[in-house]
């Protein structure tokens, strides 16, 4: 476990090009969003079916592109001891308004089935600590998440 958190961590910190920085950057949210899925041990179909949308909203990305991505945060976050590693590479680079909707994009996956668990409520708060956001954000992003869903919720089938 010791060395693959070791390659991780290599992989990471010795991204030349831009594109592979980029794409670290892109493994580091998703694997925060999957941190959230996986809190309490339950991937719903709601879950699921909304995590490609949030990677490529957030993340400005193709769906195929976020599907693959999903399944290599899959085996990264497997190998993560803390949120740290993830949050560090983040607040190197996203801005304000980024880590916001990163944020509010962990909030909507909480809430997608309907309920907050409270583990996934602890991962999103610390995660906002290690991002260095205000409460105020956090309470912020996570009423969006709420209306958000009741709008969903209230959509004529």
């Amino acid at each position: 476990m010791i060395a693959k958190l070791r390659r991780f961590f290599e992989a990471h910190t010795q991204a030349v090009s831009p594109e592979d920085k980029a794409h670290h950057l892109k493994l580091a949210a998703a694997s925060m969003l999957l941190e959230v899925v996986f809190a309490d041990d339950t991937l719903t179909a709601e879950e699921e079916a909304l995590l490609p949308k949030l990677l490529t909203e957030t993340l400005s990305m193709s769906e195929a592109d976020a599907k693959i991505l999903i399944d290599e945060a899959k085996s990264v976050q497997g190998s993560a001891t803390s949120l740290f590693e993830f949050t560090s590479a983040i607040n190197a680079e996203f801005s304000l308004a980024q880590k916001q909707q990163l944020l509010l994009a962990m909030w909507q996956l909480a809430y997608a089935d309907g309920q907050l668990s409270q583990y996934e409520d602890q991962i999103i708060r610390r995660t906002a600590d290690l991002l260095y956001l205000k409460h105020s954000e956090l309470i912020q992003m996570r009423n969006l998440a709420i209306a958000a869903n009741r709008h969903i919720d209230q959509a004529p089938q």
